[in-house]
């Protein structure tokens, strides 16, 4: 079952993507339209009606968040139908110069991201309505980057969002730095949170100082039990979350509480 929706939250228009061949998709994506700017791209299993949503848009630049293949896989698509450039941080324009590997479930729920030339970013991105700033978030990935668009209140997270209470971890994710990241952000005001998975229009703030709690409160749980000698399994037990086997199975381990813990037991 393929999900395709539009929704509108004032100026900003907000395109949710899902694949799912066989059931619900295993997790939908939102691209994001503003005066020009179209803020990720969403997954290429679904550029045929990426495309078909922007068609009759004015669109004058792409911005990715970082290079995951749910957020990069229609930027070349949309570069070339529109004869536009891709902005991005330089880390993601080196993983988008030449088509990165993804596991067998990536391919399976979003697709492969093709090669794509990936512009340096500006230190603010004008618009003829709005400016955006770009501000490095690591954590999630290496290249993560927000947009904030302060005059209005808008934050187009990307992934530094994601929920309250997250339940795993990707390999490559880096839990002190997403605990920095949060705290960075919130050197800045803002309210409608723009997260590419789970919107939050309103209050967006509060709710990421929420996800930013959880993570302190879990990372200072980890980093007891394994001072006191807990090796990782141990600590997974202890912590009451052993319920990822399915998702363990489907990711082949990539993704896991365990890595939640595995990256908190990092010093």
């Amino acid at each position: 079952m393929n999900i395709k929706e539009k929704h509108l939250f004032g100026e900003v228009e907000a395109y949710k993507f899902g694949f799912g061949p066989v059931g619900p998709p295993l997790m939908s994506v939102f691209l994001y339209y503003l005066d020009g700017l179209v803020i990720d791209t969403a997954q290429s299993n679904m550029q045929k009606h990426v495309i078909g949503a922007l068609q009759e848009k004015k669109i004058e630049k792409v911005l990715l968040t970082h290079h995951h293949e749910d957020h990069s896989g229609n930027a070349s698509a949309i570069s070339k139908c529109f004869n536009i450039k891709v902005y991005g941080h330089s880390i993601t324009a080196d993983k988008m110069e030449k088509t990165f590997k993804i596991r067998p479930y990536q391919l399976y729920a979003w697709g492969r991201s093709e090669q794509v030339s990936v512009s340096p970013l500006p230190s603010m991105v004008e618009t003829g309505k709005y400016k955006l700033r770009p501000v490095h978030t690591p954590g999630h990935s290496k290249d993560h980057t927000v947009y904030l668009e302060e005059n209005n209140g808008w934050l187009f997270s990307g992934d530094l969002y994601l929920g309250e209470r997250i339940k795993y971890f990707r390999s490559d994710e880096k839990f002190k730095d997403q605990i920095d990241s949060i705290k960075l952000i919130f050197e800045y005001d803002f309210d409608a949170l723009f997260c590419a998975h789970n919107p939050v229009p309103e209050k967006g703030k509060a709710r990421l100082a929420k996800k930013l709690s959880f993570l302190e409160e879990l990372y200072g749980e980890v980093q007891r039990l394994y001072f006191k000698g807990y090796s990782e399994k141990a600590i997974v037990k202890a912590l009451g979350n052993e319920k990822d086997k399915l998702v363990k199975f489907v990711t082949y381990g990539n993704v896991s509480f365990a890595q939640m813990v595995r990256s908190a037991m990092e010093k």
